[in-house]
C-alpha cells in the first residue's frame, strides 16, 4: 500500500503538466536543481566549518615572500610621480 506504481506516477505528472502548463516545467526544473545546488554548497560549507577551501591547482606563497596586502595602495615615488614636479 506505500509504494508507487508506474500508473501512480504517470498520474501524478500527468496532474503536475496539467497545473503548470508544458511552458512553465523547464523553469522549474531549472530553478529546482540551481536550489539543490545552493543546498549542497551550504551543506558542504557545515562540513568545513567555515574553513576555508583550497583552491585547486594553486601553489601556496613560499615563507620568506612577500604577498602585497590588495588593500593598501602602493607608495608613489616622487620622482617618477607626475604630480609631484620639481620638488626639492
Amino acid at each position: 500500500m506505500g509504494s508507487l506504481g508506474w500508473p501512480e506516477i504517470l498520474i501524478i505528472l500527468l496532474v503536475i503538466v496539467l497545473l503548470f502548463g508544458a511552458a512553465k516545467l523547464p523553469t522549474l526544473a531549472r530553478s529546482a536543481g540551481r536550489s539543490m545546488r545552493i543546498f549542497k554548497s551550504e551543506m558542504n560549507e557545515m562540513k568545513n566549518d567555515g574553513k576555508p577551501s583550497p583552491v585547486e591547482g594553486a601553489v601556496p606563497p613560499a615563507a620568506d615572500t612577500v604577498v602585497p596586502d590588495p588593500a593598501t595602495k602602493p607608495a608613489t615615488d616622487p620622482v617618477t610621480d607626475p604630480t609631484k614636479k620639481n620638488q626639492a
